[in-house]
């Protein structure tokens, strides 16, 4: 179900089957570039309802009419706020109505989940194939750099999902990631998302089902 945030952002939202029970867990999840769409309404009701708990997507690009493809979005992750989209993303924590939530995310959304790290808000978080460092594009007066942000919060918190082939991850890039407490899972022949999204060439049905596994387990501990 799609709602607006209070900040005005909007979200997917669904709620499992057994949503009285005040011992479910909230989930937050910051998707890829491409942002909400049928991809993450999907993944938030599976979710939900796999993993019983509270799910709740955030658009990542709220007012700006971007188009499906990658170029303008791109050209937009200058201008993007880290003060503003964590907001949005601990708004989504209140709206799942738990006490405990989880972060999960992909690609720009893994960036986040790192960025995330220094909230106290999210008790676990999953980062999938996040970008470590800011490409040089990316860079703007609101963006900062994810291991500044890790360094300042909570490392120990989060897990990393990364593809040994992924060129947004370079080894260099891990290294520097596990030395401030991130736990790091690598996978040696998977590449850049692939794990969330089944029409990409490079998913990996194995691997994503493996690393999604794992997510859970980090994310329910």
């Amino acid at each position: 179900m799609r709602i607006t945030l209070p900040s005005g952002t909007a979200a997917e939202i669904a709620e499992p089957a057994d949503s009285d029970d005040s011992s479910n867990m909230g989930l937050v999840i910051a998707p890829d570039i491409f942002g909400l769409r049928p991809l993450f309404d999907d993944m938030v009701a599976r979710l939900s309802s796999v993993w019983s708990m509270t799910v709740c997507a955030v658009e990542p690009f709220p007012g700006l009419d971007l188009g499906p493809d990658v170029e303008p979005r791109m050209a937009a992750m200058s201008r993007l706020d880290d003060a503003i989209h964590l907001r949005d993303l601990e708004e989504a924590a209140e709206v799942t109505g738990c006490e405990r939530v989880g972060l999960l995310g992909f690609c720009m959304g893994g960036m986040y989940c790192f960025k995330s790290a220094r909230s106290d808000r999210f008790a676990r978080i999953a980062s999938f194939y996040g970008m470590i460092r800011l490409p040089d594009g990316w860079k703007g007066p609101g963006q900062g750099e994810p291991l500044d942000h890790l360094a300042a919060g909570h490392p120990d918190r989060v897990l990393a999902i990364i593809g040994a082939l992924d060129p947004y991850t370079p080894a260099d890039d891990v290294v520097a990631l596990e030395s401030t407490g991130v736990r790091v899972v690598q996978y040696p022949e998977a590449e850049h998302g692939f794990a969330h999204a089944p029409e990409r060439p490079a998913h990996r049905p194995a691997d994503a089902a493996d690393a999604f596994q794992r997510a859970h387990t980090w994310l329910s501990a």
